[in-house]
C-alpha cells in the first residue's frame, strides 16, 4: 500500500519533471523537490501556527506550572482550561505534518529504488514508472548535473586522507538543518527555563534531546550524504532550505536573532 499510494506516484512525478525540464536529472530534482514543498505547504501551516503560539504564551504555562507544581492532575486541567480559552490547539496540524515526514521517507525509497541502485537508471526506473512514462529500450537517462553525477556521492578522496571529504552541497544540506534547529532554540530556551523550575524529569529529558537534535541532525545529514548518491543531497538540500524559510517566515528568526543582529541584517 505504501508503495502504490506514496513511492511510485513520487517515481513517476520525478520522471514527469525530467522530461519536462529537457531531460535533466538534476534540474528536475530540484523542481519536483520545490512543487512538493509548494502543495504541501498548507499541511504545514497548521503545525508552524501551532508551535508560534506555544512559544508566544510560554510565559503563562510557566506561571501555571509553578502554580500547580507537584500536582500534575490540576496543571493538565488548568493548562487545557488555558488553551480552551485561547483557541489553542496543541495538536493543531501534527497529523498533516506526519503525512509531510511519510512523503519524505517515499521520496527517499524512490531514490534508493532507481538513482542509487547499481544497473542501468532507466531499466530501474521501469521498475517503478506506470507504463505510459517508461522510458523506451536503448533509451538513456542522462545523470549528469553540473559537476555532479546524480547516481554517485558527492565526496572527494584525498590522498593521505583516510575517509572521503563531503563535497558542498552535503555540507550546505547540513548548514541548513543547522540553522533550522538553531531557529528553534529560543522555543527550547523557554522549555528549560520552567523545566528547571519543575521537578518533572521528562521536561529535562524532553529538553536533553531538543538541544541534541541541533547537532546529531546536521551529522547525520552529514554521514547519510558521504554514502548515498548525489541525487539525494541535492534533494535534501533543496528540502532542508526551503524548510528553513518557511520556518523563518511563520515563526521569525527565533535563536537566530543575535546572529542577524550581529551581522546588521535586522535590527535590534
Amino acid at each position: 500500500m505504501f508503495y502504490s499510494i506514496f513511492v511510485q506516484p513520487l517515481a513517476n512525478g520525478l520522471v514527469v519533471f525530467y522530461r519536462i525540464f529537457g531531460s535533466n536529472l538534476g534540474l528536475a530534482i530540484i523542481m519536483f523537490t520545490l512543487f512538493l514543498r509548494v502543495i504541501l505547504s498548507p499541511l504545514t501551516k497548521p503545525y508552524m501556527n501551532s508551535m508560534k503560539k506555544m512559544k508566544d504564551f510560554a510565559p503563562q504555562i510557566d506561571k501555571l506550572k509553578k502554580k500547580y507544581a507537584g500536582d500534575k492532575i490540576k496543571f493538565a486541567k488548568a493548562q487545557a482550561d488555558f488553551y480552551k480559552e485561547n483557541k489553542i490547539n496543541p495538536s493543531a496540524g501534527c497529523l498533516p505534518y506526519l503525512v509531510q515526514i511519510v512523503i519524505l521517507i517515499a521520496f527517499f525509497n524512490v531514490f534508493t529504488r532507481t538513482i542509487s541502485t547499481q544497473g542501468n537508471l532507466a531499466e530501474n526506473f521501469n521498475k517503478v514508472l506506470y507504463e505510459q512514462l517508461r522510458f523506451k529500450e536503448g533509451e538513456v537517462v542522462k545523470s549528469k548535473f553540473l559537476y555532479l553525477d546524480i547516481t554517485k556521492p558527492e565526496v572527494f578522496n584525498i590522498p593521505g586522507i583516510p575517509f572521503p571529504i563531503p563535497g558542498p552541497i552535503i555540507l550546505l544540506s547540513a548548514i541548513a538543518q543547522f540553522l533550522s534547529s538553531k531557529a528553534q532554540t529560543n522555543i527550547i530556551a523557554a522549555e528549560k527555563k520552567i523545566a528547571q523550575k519543575t521537578k518533572s524529569e521528562s521536561d529535562d529529558f524532553q529538553v536533553t534531546m531538543q538541544k541534541s537534535m541541533i547537532y546529531t541532525f546536521p551529522l547525520m545529514t552529514i554521514l547519510i550524504g558521504v554514502r548515498f548518491a548525489s541525487g539525494l543531497a541535492l534533494y535534501w538540500l533543496v528540502f532542508s532550505v526551503t524548510q528553513l524559510v518557511q520556518q523563518i517566515y511563520s515563526q521569525g528568526w527565533g535563536g537566530l536573532t543575535p546572529w542577524i543582529n550581529k551581522i546588521k541584517l535586522i535590527k535590534s
